[in-house]
């Protein structure tokens, strides 16, 4: 059985305002002013960072509770860094994690672990294959 999810994406006449709908919810995207846009939403690399975060906290959420571990909030941090070196411009995603409640070192080395089983990240890392076409 496939499951399919979906966000439908137009982009305005105006600067680079885009309008998203995904199920019953509506997004905007756009630039910061400084890029051209008028900064009527967060830029398509921050919802990137929202969605891997998002995913990271949910996946960690889901895994505690089967374990019965009460970790408290979760939060998680995904920042863009980059750096230019002499092979041009090189860019990374870090995840600063943390848990309101104290965990013993073995319960953050697992939930490090499974951190990485997010499947936002996954895609994010090259496990998905993106099937392009202009109709």
């Amino acid at each position: 059985m496939s499951k399919t999810q979906s966000a439908l994406v137009v982009l305005s006449n105006k600067n680079y305002v885009a309008e998203v709908k995904t199920r019953n919810h509506f997004l905007t995207i756009d630039e910061p002013v400084a890029s051209g846009g008028d900064d009527n939403g967060p830029t398509p690399v921050e919802y990137l960072l929202t969605a891997i975060g998002g995913c990271v906290s949910i996946t960690l959420r889901m895994y505690a509770a089967r374990k019965g571990w009460d970790v408290g909030k979760i939060t998680v941090n995904v920042t863009q860094q980059q750096e230019s070196t002499s092979k041009g411009l090189k860019k990374w995603l870090t995840e600063d994690i943390s848990f309101e409640n104290d965990l013993s070192e073995a319960q953050k080395t697992k939930l490090l672990e499974i951190a990485g089983k997010c499947p936002v990240a996954k895609m994010v890392k090259g496990e998905t294959e993106i099937r392009s076409s202009i109709q």
